[in-house]
């Protein structure tokens, strides 16, 4: 049977063979592609008269470099990761912006998506030297905080969920349920480790430290990060936030994971005054056909909840056989 995925990249094709008009000789077909490529991205001014502009950027959903289908059959989806930084080539190419809202609504993600979100945003703070705000919303946990960490500036609403400053890898032990059914596995492998991680059999002790100690690892990066971007984060405030647990607003605050808490429209007035901007355009970029009349507006039409990419797509079942996530994942 032909997959969701393949199904819905071959519908456009077959549902565009249409027959526009017939001649005495018979029939003619036109092919007509009905799939739309992503359209480049157009400016949209939410509010303000400039001069100078603030551009509000999303970072919602799962962070994740896979595109998928998810937007529909007929219509190209963009994957975060690339949306990002085709944003901010944009924004380096304009000389009137002066600053950058992160509007972060996101569980987090995969540790290297994360990272080089985080990556990117710095370069572009140093390219551009301009303000970036952090305003987190209703959820922003370990790999959405990651990336928020890159901001000179952190506004979680009271009621916003985040923290969970850690890594995670889990697998599903699939071999007891393989013996009731009577299937067997039979592997031959180089070496003993060749097939860590395997979800035919229950991981050795030896291999369990092996990927512990990835985990400490990228675990140390990110409290790392979390240091350079919120320095006064003092080390009684690490040892309550290093065990992952979130956190809502008012706790965040008072481990200094955040500097404020307010909303969307006091980050726009945050980073108007450090620009020195009180009547910047705060703007968004969004592709034609997208809804963008306000500062809530979703710039991604393809926007979705991470429980549907989880549940649904089955992302952590298809992806890679090991992901080390910075993902609050209860």
């Amino acid at each position: 049977m032909m997959g969701a995925r393949k199904l819905g990249r071959v519908l456009p094709w077959v549902a565009a063979a249409l027959v526009v008009g017939s001649t005495l000789s018979g029939c003619a077909f036109v092919n007509v592609s009905l799939f739309q490529g992503a359209q480049p991205l157009q400016e949209k001014v939410i509010e303000g008269k400039g001069p100078g502009k603030v551009l509000i950027m999303d970072i919602s959903g799962l962070i994740a470099y896979e595109d998928d289908d998810r937007s529909g059959a007929f219509r190209e989806h963009v994957g975060l990761v690339a949306r990002v930084k085709e944003e901010l080539r944009k924004a380096a190419e304009d000389p009137e912006l002066k600053g950058l809202i992160l509007r972060v609504q996101s569980p987090g993600g995969t540790v290297n998506a994360s990272d080089l979100l985080y990556h990117e945003l710095m370069a572009f703070k140093k390219e551009k030297d301009i303000k970036v705000i952090a305003c987190l919303l209703g959820m922003a946990t370990s790999g959405g905080y990651y990336v928020a960490a890159s901001a000179d500036h952190i506004i979680a609403q009271p009621t916003t969920l985040t923290g969970s400053i850690g890594t995670i890898a889990f697998k599903f032990n699939v071999q007891g349920l393989l013996e009731k059914v009577g299937v067997e596995s039979e592997t031959v492998k180089s070496g003993d480790k060749k097939d860590i991680w395997s979800p035919l059999r229950p991981a050795t002790k030896e291999e369990l430290a092996i990927f512990q100690g990835i985990i400490s690892e990228y675990q140390a990066q990110f409290l790392g990060v979390v240091r350079t971007g919120r320095p006064q984060v003092t080390e009684e405030d690490l040892k309550v936030i290093r065990d992952g647990r979130v956190l809502s607003g008012e706790q965040a605050l008072k481990l200094h994971l955040v500097d404020q808490l307010g909303y969307l429209s006091d980050a726009v007035t945050w980073v108007r005054e450090k620009a020195g901007a009180p009547d910047a355009q705060v703007i968004i970029y969004h592709r034609p056909g997208t809804y963008v009349e306000n500062v809530y507006s979703s710039t991604r039409v393809e926007a979705w909840s991470w429980v549907d990419r989880v549940q649904h797509q089955g992302m952590l079942l298809s992806g890679p056989p090991v992901q080390f996530m910075y993902l609050w994942l209860p």
